[in-house]
């Protein structure tokens, strides 16, 4: 049989006035829709687990970032002070008792790699993709005053990591090679490689500060000491390290984020083994840090969520998902966002 005309009555799709909402025909025969259950249980799973991301202990999300977030500082005499750096060059200094945006500037010209602020607190250090360390007031600047570094840097490779000494006026970057640093010199004041291509990570001991420890590409952990000439010890893990933190506590003590889903913590007078292993992650941890009084740290992985653990457990007490990833330099992350196309957090979330 040929259908030759079809035709429908106009008032049945015609709007009376502008005003009137337009009517859409819509058929409810459940044979012509197999998917809309699963589309419906989709939807209301979405709905349940966004109402647990923003549940206690989720306080604040700060937003403002036009781009990823890629690095955190912590005030060194200021609770209520935190500074971000995202993937665009742009720093932001926050207020937390407030969840407002005190601060922003332009520091560098591609990725912040790596903020640190100064041991007395008066001013921060930021590195970036165009080979710049900076140096930066912590006030901002007065009226009509515009926004220059006090201290600029230029270096001879990409800068992938930075710390400052606890007491001095010193700091140490790491990409190459890791460099230590005098705040009055433009040139490093010592140098240190082990036969590595590149490190991602550095660290100073906040009890002995002379002492430091980074990660390498070539999956190894290298001890260091500011006094002598060469590397201390080194310790090459099964899969990469993304980053490492020592307790501050504990003098000898560090633990260090794996590409292989766990963390290990080690003295580092007996490196033959590490005196415990924290598991529960599912995916690459990319970053960690201790508490101040060194019984418990926080770890951040490439599976969405921030596990804290008690030192000597082998296993998470709490769990929190976030939304998105962020990317510190790791083998994980580098490959998620070329690869997999999957955007970093734009904000930053306190718990």
């Amino acid at each position: 049989m040929k259908v030759k005309v079809l035709s429908r009555n106009p008032d049945d799709y015609i709007r009376e006035t502008k005003h009137d909402i337009q009517r859409v025909p819509r058929n409810y025969d459940p044979s012509l829709h197999p998917f809309e259950v699963s589309r419906e249980y989709t939807r209301a799973l979405n709905a349940t687990k966004l109402e647990r991301v923003f549940a206690k202990p989720f306080l604040a999300s700060l937003d403002g970032h036009r781009d990823g977030v890629n690095c955190l500082a912590k005030h060194t005499r200021s609770l209520s002070t935190l500074l971000s750096g995202s993937c665009d060059g742009e720093v932001k200094v926050w207020d937390l008792t407030k969840h407002e945006c005190v601060r922003t500037l332009q520091a560098h010209g591609g990725f912040v790699r790596g903020m640190v602020v100064r041991y007395c607190g008066n001013s921060f250090f930021t590195i970036g993709d165009d080979k710049t360390i900076k140096q930066w007031k912590m006030e901002a600047p007065g009226y009509g005053e515009e926004e220059e570094p006090l201290n600029t840097i230029l270096g001879k490779t990409v800068f992938t990591g930075l710390d400052h000494h606890q007491k001095k006026g010193v700091f140490a970057t790491c990409g190459q090679q890791v460099d230590i640093w005098d705040e009055q010199r433009s040139t490093p004041i010592r140098s240190f490689t082990w036969g590595v291509d590149s490190f991602s990570s550095v660290r100073f001991n906040p009890v002995e500060t002379e002492l430091l420890g980074s990660c390498a590409s070539d999956r190894s952990i290298v001890l260091y000491d500011m006094r002598e000439s060469t590397p201390l010890k080194k310790v090459i893990m099964t899969m990469r390290t993304n980053t490492l933190c020592w307790n501050p506590m504990e003098a000898y003590c560090f633990t260090c984020a794996n590409e292989d889903y766990n963390l290990y913590t080690y003295d580092m007078r007996h490196l033959e083994k590490p005196i415990k292993v924290h598991m529960d992650h599912v995916s690459a941890v990319l970053d960690i840090d201790y508490s101040p009084t060194g019984q418990e740290f926080v770890s951040a992985s490439f599976d969405k969520t921030i596990r804290i653990f008690s030192k000597d457990d082998g296993h998470s007490r709490s769990v929190m998902n976030s939304l998105c990833f962020s990317f510190p330099t790791s083998h994980s992350a580098k490959r998620a966002r070329t690869d997999l196309k999957v955007p970093a957090s734009q904000g930053v979330y306190c718990f």
